[in-house]
């Protein structure tokens, strides 16, 4: 259900790379979200980086949600990158387990085809 990849890159090398590779795959990076930031404007000290990716291909986005719009729930992917400098690690949901419990055969094909991709972007990012 879950994919990891460690990393010795610094966060930044991990983020450039990540953008690159997203955009080489025509996948696109939709937000980041900084979760140590954010708790830490909640007055809550995380202690360690963590940062959320949300990376996006429209049209496999299109043909998973043609082919059940509650999917919708499970949209955009996510790729989490955290840890402290010289240690990361990159972890995603992967899709083809994400979209087994809508219960739509029709789904596994995109979802085997965008997880291979997520893998590879992470494994580029990850150096």
């Amino acid at each position: 259900m879950l994919f990891t990849v460690d990393s010795k890159l610094s966060f930044a090398e991990i983020q450039r790379r990540l953008e690159e590779s997203a955009a080489a795959h025509k996948f696109g990076i939709l937000t980041v979200h900084n979760l140590a930031e954010t708790m830490r404007k909640k007055s809550v000290e995380l202690g360690w980086e963590c940062s959320i990716f949300e990376v996006c291909n429209p049209v496999a986005a299109k043909r998973v949600l043609d082919a059940h719009p509650a999917v919708s729930t499970a949209l955009p992917c996510r790729i989490s990158v955290y840890g402290r400098e010289g240690s990361y690690t990159l972890a995603t949901l992967l899709p083809t387990a994400l979209m087994e419990s809508f219960g739509v055969p029709a789904l596994a094909s995109v979802a085997a085809d965008v997880e291979a991709v997520l893998k590879a972007m992470m494994i580029d990012a990850a150096g």
